[in-house]
């Protein structure tokens, strides 16, 4: 079935948007744990020492989920996780500096929740290890052939 330019445009930004979301994720992750990238703001670009709860904990969600969701594996649980702990964050270390995310600093943590949340709503997209593999899956466990699922906003 032919797609229109539109429905074309909707796959591609929606994939586009799930692998930039978890790429920097990730790349917070990794400047908190390795010190690289600037490293952790609160340690003068240092690393956050092993098992500190719970940011060295919340650093490894953020490499691992990060590289998951951008690579689209185990999109829809990683994604719920990765906004679980980034709403404990704001709740937890944000919140108590005032209410609004500009009084407090917590607009990254606000945001990567609600981005994860809609990411774990609307799932991977098109271009992700998750479609491929299932799309491998139906092929090898049914005869009949599938209708291509597309994304359509509501």
């Amino acid at each position: 079935m032919k797609q229109n330019f539109g429905s074309n445009a909707v796959s591609i930004t929606h994939s586009a948007w799930r692998i930039v979301v978890g790429f920097l994720f990730a790349c917070h992750g990794a400047a908190s744990l390795f010190g690289i990238l600037g490293g952790h703001p609160g340690l003068n670009g240092g690393a956050i020492p092993f098992g500190i709860w719970p940011y060295w904990w919340g650093a490894v969600i953020q490499l691992v989920g990060g590289s998951l969701v951008a690579l689209g594996l185990f999109t829809r649980v990683t994604a719920l996780i990765c906004s679980g702990s980034m709403a404990f964050a704001y709740f937890s270390v944000h919140l108590k500096n005032g209410i609004l995310p500009i009084q407090n600093e917590g607009e990254l943590a606000a945001l990567y929740a609600w981005q994860f949340l809609m990411i774990t709503a609307v799932g991977p997209g098109r271009w992700a290890l998750d479609t491929i593999l299932h799309k491998s899956i139906d092929k090898s466990t049914t005869a009949t052939p599938e209708k291509e699922q597309t994304y359509a906003p509501v």
